[in-house]
């Protein structure tokens, strides 16, 4: 009964996300709610919630501080030289822009964490897109499928998790899946050209030139992340097309909500050039000591955010200003993670997952024994979509595992399989990142989900399929 339950509860929630007929929030807390109280256990239900919270507090706390952190750094003009970069690689292209898209994510997703990543990612290249009116769901796609494929770094988390449940060293289990993944980010790097193309396809092309082009025309916009307070001069653009596409326009003005674009803005009043270099120092120290694992990340994140609005903004007034500027952001992604809480809380608490994990171990016909790696890797797929990787690596894979070894597969052959689901995983409603993804993007999570579900788990297959044919699964 608690297996069907919990399909049917995670079911229920996707279907009305991407319905929209309830907001991630609501549907995050009332749904659970609903099935706690269905389970009989709505007594519990206070219990559930307050261990979920308990144990994404942390997550929350970095999320927080890591928007309020690298928030900062945007306004200060970090991270302008790589948006300027990027601005001219891509040549008002849009295949140029989403395969820069998934090359960014990629790159910054070295430090091993997807917060960082799409932040740093979305504000780069948020202004192309919405200035050349591109399909923002392709943005959050293609850096989601990107930072799952390189999600499985040691340092990143599922490798970790994997070697600690199942007694390996990280490097064994990691350092032969290289070939695999790395086909793996190609096929990101293919999917971005196809979706890429279909973009310019859609839009026409714009020069740089054109998309750069001012107007005499000054117009005084809020503050975004971009601008001081009480707003800042921000050139007016003329907007143009120069295909037959569905574009911007010949000759218009710009819309309101291309404002922006402020983001590569060079007047704003925000930016502080005298500490580009004490800035990029901070910010390397930051991430060293992430990967160094020298202090608690939301720790590290709580001293960075201080450090670096002290530093930047002396004056009390400023440091509000920069504050209430990313406000918005904070509050919808700490929701966010709450909410989950109770998602998580519940699921978890009335025993679901363990009864649903069982029962699709269970349901392993007895021929595929001496085939559990590839098993293991299909299963990843959904699984790791439905349920947090501790949940998943911590509850599934050792029964995996110990099935298998009984079928003469090593655990070895079994850990690397289970990275496969990761290129999905990073999508799922349980992992509080997306909402970081989703939130700066200004996308609906059931629109991202609809649209990213399928290349992600196309992706997974692909990593599944260059693991078997090398020989490392």
């Amino acid at each position: 009964m608690l297996t069907i339950l919990g399909f049917t509860m995670i079911a229920t929630f996707l279907v009305l996300i991407m319905l929209k007929k309830m907001s991630p929030i609501a549907a995050l807390v009332l749904i659970p709610a609903l099935f706690c109280v269905f389970v009989g256990k709505g007594a519990k239900l206070g219990d559930y919630v307050i261990d979920g919270v308990t144990s994404l507090a942390p997550t929350a706390a970095m999320l927080m501080f890591a928007i309020v952190y690298f928030g900062v750094m945007i306004d200060v003009g970090l991270f302008d030289p790589i948006v300027r970069g990027i601005l001219k690689f891509c040549k008002a292209d849009p295949l140029r822009i989403v395969v820069g898209t998934a090359v960014l994510a990629a790159i910054v997703s070295l430090d091993g964490d997807g917060s960082t990543t799409f932040m740093i990612t979305v504000s780069a290249m948020y202004p192309l897109y919405k200035r050349l009116k591109m399909s923002l769901v392709v943005m959050t796609g293609v850096a989601a499928m990107a930072n799952g494929v390189m999600n499985t770094l040691p340092w990143g988390g599922p490798t970790a998790r994997a070697a600690t449940a199942l007694k390996l060293d990280a490097s064994d289990i990691f350092v032969p899946m290289i070939p695999a993944l790395a086909v793996g980010l190609l096929g990101v790097f293919a999917l971005a050209y196809v979706l890429g193309r279909r973009e310019r396809k859609r839009l026409g092309g714009l020069t740089l030139e054109e998309v750069l082009e001012p107007e005499t025309e000054t117009v005084l916009v809020g503050t975004g992340a971009g601008a001081s307070g009480d707003g800042a001069a921000l050139t007016k653009k003329a907007a143009r097309t120069g295909g037959s596409g569905s574009g911007t326009g010949t000759g218009a003005d710009l819309p309101e909500e291309d404002d922006d674009f402020q983001g590569l803005d060079p007047h704003r009043a925000t930016l502080r050039p005298k500490l580009y270099w004490f800035n990029a120092l901070l910010t390397v120290t930051l991430l060293t000591a992430m990967i160094m694992e020298w202090l608690p990340i939301p720790v590290l994140f709580l001293l960075g955010a201080a450090l670096a609005l002290t530093v930047n903004f002396p004056h009390m007034p400023d440091q509000r200003a920069r504050l209430g500027a990313h406000a918005e952001n904070v509050l919808n992604v700490s929701g966010m993670v709450f909410a989950a809480a109770v998602f998580t809380g519940v699921l978890q608490g009335t025993g679901m997952v363990d009864h649903m994990s069982k029962w699709l171990v269970s349901n392993i016909p007895d021929g595929m024994g001496p085939h559990m790696a590839l098993v293991t890797g299909v299963l990843s797929i959904p699984l790791t979509y439905f349920m947090s990787n501790d949940g998943f690596y911590f509850g599934v894979l050792p029964v995996l595992a110990e099935a298998g070894q009984a079928h003469g597969v090593s655990s070895l052959e079994i850990a690397r399989a289970s990275l496969v689901g990761q290129p999905l995983h990073m999508s799922s409603p349980l992992v509080p990142a997306v909402y970081v993804l989703v939130g700066m993007a200004k996308v609906e999570f059931g629109d991202h989900t609809r649209f990213v579900v399928k290349w992600a788990a196309l992706t997974s297959l692909v990593v599944l399929g260059a693991g078997i044919l090398f020989g490392i699964i």
